[in-house]
């Protein structure tokens, strides 16, 4: 691949970052073996794989009504089984008793994002635990790799999303050329995580925190949770970052792990670690056994996105009431004293990322004097700042250095509380 540095981003790839919060779902024949872990050596029996109460509908309409915007499910994870019914392996969907071996979990899925428009999303594992050939015949392999491939991007229309998982793929060399050349052609306007030749990248934990700062433009990748290892890309590319993590203990549905269920809370500080530094948020949930999100998780998931809500769409004051000065100062001023906990910022990325550090300033209730609250140094696409509450008069923000003019093109102030003025 001809990797050029790319310091602005693709329409494409600011579409992906207004996405911003996204379904993973880890589904497949390891669904219905308790405790079986990633390289497990314990052999699977696709006559195991019979979801009989499957609902793609039930994923997909609980995630919109959480206000996610996109969905990622596992086509094929470690083991090797294919949810959908491919013709290069027999360790897949048609292998086992649901509906009678023609069901196709992907197919399903695909209609259901379609149906809620969610954009679609498909988990592809490099490593395939089902091939005796992949460490054997690295060209047989890399057959089947493409094979596959192109049964994913030919059969369901319009994919969003092709997400790599880097694990059990240390030390192995693909075609990357050949592989990526064909996804591509196949499907010019995908989106590819993190891998080959990506549009956007892991942000190096399964946490869901980005760093600070967590600039978009990068000269490598961490590519596998299972090394520190990074993989250099050459040059400076623009590669958004995506903030994996889990709902429960395990990426996959288990009778033993309810109890390990987040929080609203940890879950909004993980949202404000993740969205609020400028990365997307993509939260798993396990579908259970009979192919539904479990109960609670949906009743926690909803709980989340209300929690988001209340957080963020109710602004006081966005940028429109605001004065811009000596082109790097916003101003809100009002003579209501408002209270102030909460401050999002966005700077518009289309000719790039030029923001180096900025610095939020209030006018005071009584004085009427502009003190520094907060001083940060990376806003993107989304910087989201949660500040102690404060009655204020007006509020500055200021970029106080960048490499280049910017503008923001987002800017609103919020009072969140504790919840309780809303009856909670």
């Amino acid at each position: 691949m001809n990797l050029v540095q790319k310091l602005t981003p693709t329409a494409r790839q600011l579409a992906y970052q207004n996405w911003e919060f996204g379904l993973f779902l880890h589904f497949g024949l390891r669904t219905f073996y308790e405790g079986y872990v990633d390289f497990d050596e314990r052999r699977m029996d696709p006559a195991a794989f019979n979801p009989a109460r499957l609902d793609c509908e039930q994923w997909i309409r609980t995630a919109k009504e959480a206000g996610m915007n996109y969905a990622v499910l596992t086509a094929k994870h470690h083991d090797g089984f294919s949810n959908w019914p491919s013709r290069y392996s027999q360790f897949s969907v048609a292998a086992s008793p649901w509906k009678e071996g023609k069901g196709d979990v992907i197919r399903e899925f695909v209609e259901a994002c379609r149906k809620y428009d969610v954009k679609p999303g498909l988990y592809y594992s490099p490593f395939d635990g089902s091939a005796d050939f992949y460490t054997q015949d690295s060209k047989a392999y890399d057959d089947y790799f493409v094979n596959q491939i192109t049964e994913l991007l030919s059969a369901y229309g319009d994919i969003d999303i092709l997400w790599f998982d880097g694990c059990g793929s240390e030390g192995h060399t693909y075609d990357w050329y050949r592989i990526i050349g064909e996804i591509r052609r196949l499907q010019p306007q995908i989106l590819i995580f993190n891998m080959g030749d990506p549009d956007f990248r892991w942000v190096g934990n399964e946490d869901g925190i980005a760093p600070v700062p967590c600039w978009n433009v990068v000269d490598a990748t961490e590519f596998s949770i299972l090394t520190e290892k990074k993989e250099q890309l050459g040059d400076r590319l623009w590669l958004p970052g995506e903030c994996d993590v889990q709902m429960r203990g395990n990426w996959f549905y288990s009778d033993s792990d309810e109890h390990t269920l987040k929080s609203v809370e940890e879950l909004m500080g993980i949202y404000l670690h993740s969205v609020g530094r400028g990365a997307n948020l993509l939260l798993n949930i396990g579908p259970d056994r009979n192919g539904l999100l479990p109960e609670k998780d949906v009743e926690r998931l909803l709980d989340f996105g209300a929690e988001i809500r209340r957080h963020v769409g109710s602004p006081f004051a966005t940028l429109a009431q605001c004065d811009r000065r000596d082109h790097h100062t916003w101003v809100y001023e009002t003579e209501q004293a408002q209270m102030l906990d909460l401050v999002v910022l966005e700077e518009d990325l289309t000719e790039g990322e030029h923001v180096r550090s900025f610095k939020i300033s209030i006018i005071t209730q009584k004085s009427r004097r502009p003190v520094t609250i907060y001083e940060g140094q990376h806003i993107g696409h989304k910087a989201i700042v949660r500040v102690p509450a404060i009655k204020v008069r007006g509020i500055l923000v200021e970029i106080t250095e960048s490499d280049q003019e910017a503008n923001l093109l987002g800017l609103s102030f919020h009072h969140v509380g504790n919840g309780n003025e809303n009856g909670r």
